[in-house]
């Protein structure tokens, strides 16, 4: 249910929650609603006059799109539980049909809660309200008519279920405890067995047994399933998961239900994106929602940027290093561009640690921790946008302290971490340019750091002087070398012509062999016009056919 099935929808859906205000998501919320309850399923409906529908704007997007009536409803029902989770509770009598509360449907219905909040899970639509100064899940009751019309059987099915009486109760623990003489370790095809005996659902056994072992530890019936799992036990769920386990074949294995599976993968993944707090620097725009659109709106000159990345490119000066090189791709940032950004960061991380501190490992849900996740990842993309952009500052900085003992590459590796503390540190409401505040980090650090160097290389030298005489002499013979190297080419260009012209072409742009630089393997894939991954997949393949065209020709390839 938690997947969009139409990518437009998903995509309103991201837009208007992070670049709506509050007051813009509500009214998208109620129209939204009053949308879903008029959707016939057989009908077709165009993406534009849905998206006027929603949000009042005649959009561009998708102009020839046509979405089935069953999946509008299905995606309209997700983007109104995304939306709603956005919007801080209504007063009930703020919204313009009756709303009922769960108590009262499920009252109304003679369903329990649980029994609703499986219907919520299967597409009853719910937001939060405030009813008598208390905040509750309320319903509305276009909404609700229109679940119980489409789940008529089902609705039937459920209010035909009373509570269990005590006779029951122990008629089920009776049967339970019987059967698990024989099968302890088949608890849930046992609660199956008992279910269809006593015209009852697995879930109503399973929650039976379950409440009598967690009251009655010494007198468990099923103790090693019905316990509490240990950290141990749910870390090796969460690392089956994340290799590609299936949630059934979880379920299956450790004898608990899918929703407990779901339950414990979200609580160790909340744990590990909660362990540590997020640093970022406050700013009092932050908290005020008309801002928000301003601070997450893209970066000035975003498309004059862009332009001038591909032409540094492709406009690398020669004979740099590789190292070197690649420091020129990256154009600098101008100092609105620089202020945007960093403001945009920290806006982020500032969201971030506000929903951080808001989820609670046992209760965490899925929603939330994608949405942190999600900002993660924008964070850490602006970050490595700074930092790219400026590591030629290093460079320069580096090349001024170095001296001819030093090595470039280690004081070009101690700035680049101090050029990292500086885009965490710096406050960009102050005015100033980011290159200011860098260089003086980038230098500080270079002051400390290099007198530490001299100190630990002096001595190290000092008294080693009987190790050196005894150590073997491991210098190479530059002529030696140089023939050897001349050798190899030799060897390959003979293994070459048993190669075809594509092949060919690939190993002389990787690897120099016409006197031309060294290209990486998203450069050969442009020039061949295929991917980065299907150059790597053809150099493996043309290393392989060498080697054994080396073994029949006994040549060493």
């Amino acid at each position: 249910m938690r997947t969009y099935k139409n990518p437009a929808l998903k995509q309103l859906k991201d837009q208007q929650v992070r670049f709506a205000p509050a007051e813009k998501r509500l009214a998208q919320l109620e129209r939204a609603e009053r949308l879903l309850s008029e959707i016939d399923p057989n009908k077709k409906y165009p993406y534009q006059y849905v998206c006027y529908r929603i949000t009042e704007f005649r959009s561009d997007s998708y102009p020839h799109l046509l979405i089935d009536g069953a999946d509008l409803e299905h995606d309209l029902t997700l983007f109104i539980q995304d939306l709603a989770e956005t919007v801080p509770a209504v007063p009930a009598e703020n919204i313009p049909e009756p709303v009922l509360t769960l108590e009262e449907v499920s009252r109304n219905l003679k369903v329990s809660t649980k029994t609703l909040s499986r219907w919520r899970d299967q597409g009853l639509v719910s937001r939060r309200i405030i009813c008598n100064g208390r905040r509750k899940v309320g319903i509305r009751q276009s909404l609700l008519q229109r679940f119980l019309r489409n789940h008529q059987e089902q609705v039937e099915k459920s209010s035909r279920f009373t509570q269990l009486t005590e006779n029951e109760k122990m008629e089920i623990l009776r049967r339970a405890r019987r059967m698990a003489r024989y099968a302890p370790d088949r608890f849930t095809e046992i609660c199956r067995r008992i279910a269809r005996k006593m015209g009852r659902s697995p879930e109503t056994i399973r929650y039976t047994i379950k409440a009598h072992d967690q009251a009655n530890p010494q007198e468990a019936i099923f103790p090693n399933v019905t316990g509490v799992l240990d950290e141990q036990t749910k870390q090796a769920i969460y690392a089956s998961y994340r290799r590609g386990v299936s949630i059934n074949a979880l379920a299956e294995r450790f004898d608990r239900t899918r929703t407990s599976m779901h339950r414990i993968i979200n609580e160790v993944r909340a744990k590990q994106l909660i362990q540590e707090p997020i640093s970022y620097i406050p700013h009092e725009s932050f908290d005020d929602p008309s801002k928000a659109e301003e601070i997450l709106a893209p970066m000035p000159d975003e498309e004059k940027y862009e332009a001038a990345r591909a032409k540094a490119r492709a406009s690398v000066p020669k004979g740099l290093p590789p190292e070197l090189a690649s420091l020129y791709e990256v154009p600098l940032l101008s100092r609105e561009q620089e202020a945007h950004l960093f403001r945009k960061m920290n806006f982020l991380k500032h969201q971030a640690e506000k929903l951080r501190q808001s989820i609670v490992p046992s209760r965490a849900r899925s929603s939330d921790l994608d949405r942190l996740e999600e900002l993660n990842r924008e964070i850490l993309k602006i970050k490595e946008l700074l930092v790219s952009a400026n590591m030629r500052l290093v460079a320069s900085i580096v090349k001024q302290h170095v001296g001819p003992a030093d090595n470039f590459f280690e004081l070009l590796s101690d700035g680049n971490l101090s050029l990292l503390r500086a885009v965490e540190k710096f406050d960009f409401s102050r005015g100033n340019k980011f290159s200011t505040y860098a260089t003086w980090a980038i230098r500080k650090n270079l002051a400390r750091s290099l007198p530490t160097e001299k100190t630990y290389r002096d001595r190290f030298m000092t008294g080693f002087e009987e190790v050196l005489e005894t150590k073997s002499d491991t210098r190479s013979n530059e002529y030696e070398d140089e023939a050897s190297a001349q050798r190899a080419v030799q060897q390959v260009n003979r293994l070459k012509e048993f190669l075809d012209e594509r092949e060919r072409k690939i190993l002389d742009l990787r690897f120099g062999l016409n006197n031309g630089p060294r290209l990486t393997l998203e450069q050969v894939g442009k020039i061949m016009d295929i991917t980065k991954e299907r150059v790597r997949q053809l150099e493996v393949r043309i290393k392989k056919k060498l080697r054994e065209l080396g073994n029949k020709l006994h040549i060493e390839a």
